[in-house]
């Protein structure tokens, strides 16, 4: 699932990137998946850093990326060999682990916890960056906490309109969804967080039956209810429930976006905001397609769930948190 470097990022950006990471500073960069706000991970000040421009709790532990598998044995203290075999079929790719710490992560990078989350980005700009900087990166997505994730380099600008001192371009993201997040703290893993890989993907790979996630006490990114989620309040509903009501809502004077296919027959009065023919496009649009729905002053999202299966389980717990109970 990589991308090739973009024409635009010239080395002397890349190279001016990982000295203001080895300054303390942040740095917004493409993955695969989305766009992460970076900082050094063995810096505490400047990981705290992330935590205060995107107004995320303390508790809630941010994920470290790597150069390459080999770097996981410096931050666990303990990796199960299925975590390997995962490390080994998946990476570089848009896969989680998380592993009981070593002394390296500290509780400012695990919101407190006894384990950190690892991964291993195939992104060329993020794999560039990595390997100019020569450590590990302490990077959540590029947003206000609990906000839309950014899957281009102008959704960065638009969230943090300056509040982050350098940004690097590298297009579109991929995948478009954050990494499938599998946790080794329990008996067995468990996925906490659908992504491109998918549940037939990682069970195959482990052979063995995956633990609930129900069974894990875990914190993990995007972990609570409401997330994901621009300031338009977002409904699910069934197909043969789309029209009814989008007319109820227009009646009711509310603006409304309707998130499908270019071919939807969509009521009067309401806007269509196009995803893909596929689950893949559909991934990479929906974060986009969230945020036009606010550019458009719409005060309601309506979107049809996908089917449960493949990539699509990690399309409808997306929608499912951005449709959450606000606070």
């Amino acid at each position: 699932m990589s991308a090739p470097l973009a024409p635009e990022i010239p080395r002397r950006e890349i190279v001016h990137a990982a000295a203001i990471l080895r300054a303390g500073g942040l740095v917004a960069f493409p993955t695969e998946t989305v766009y992460g706000l970076g900082a050094d991970a063995e810096n505490e000040a400047a990981v705290r850093g992330i935590f205060s421009a995107k107004g995320r709790p303390a508790d809630h532990p941010v994920i470290v990326h790597l150069e390459e598998a080999a770097d996981i044995a410096r931050w666990s203290n303990h990796i199960p060999p299925l975590a390997w075999r995962l490390a080994e079929k998946f990476w570089p790719g848009p896969l989680t682990l998380i592993l009981p710490r070593s002394s390296r992560a500290t509780d400012v990078v695990t919101g407190g916890l006894p384990t950190v989350g690892l991964r291993v980005p195939s992104h060329a700009v993020a794999q560039a960056l990595l390997r100019e900087f020569g450590g590990a990166l302490a990077a959540p997505s590029a947003n206000r906490f609990g906000r839309v994730s950014p899957t281009r380099a102008e959704h960065v600008r638009e969230e943090f309109a300056g509040d982050v001192p350098f940004i690097l371009d590298g297009g579109l993201c991929e995948v478009g969804l954050e990494s499938t997040i599998v946790d080794f703290s329990g008996d067995g893993p468990a996925i906490l967080r659908p992504g491109a890989i998918t549940h037939e993907q990682v069970e195959a790979t482990c052979g063995q039956t995956l633990r609930s996630p129900q069974s894990s006490t875990t914190r993990f990114s995007g972990g609570l209810e409401s997330h994901y989620a621009p300031r338009a309040l977002v409904e699910i509903v069934e197909p043969h429930e789309l029209h009814r009501r989008a007319a109820e809502l227009v009646k009711q004077g509310k603006k409304v976006a309707i998130l499908g296919q270019p071919s939807l027959n969509v009521p009067a009065g309401t806007e269509l905001i196009h995803l893909g023919n596929d689950a893949s496009s559909q991934a990479r649009s929906l974060y986009a397609a969230l945020r036009k729905v606010d550019e458009l002053g719409c005060d309601v999202a309506l979107a049809c769930p996908p089917a449960p299966l493949g990539l699509g389980v990690a399309l409808l717990d997306r929608l499912q948190k951005a449709a959450g109970p606000r606070g």
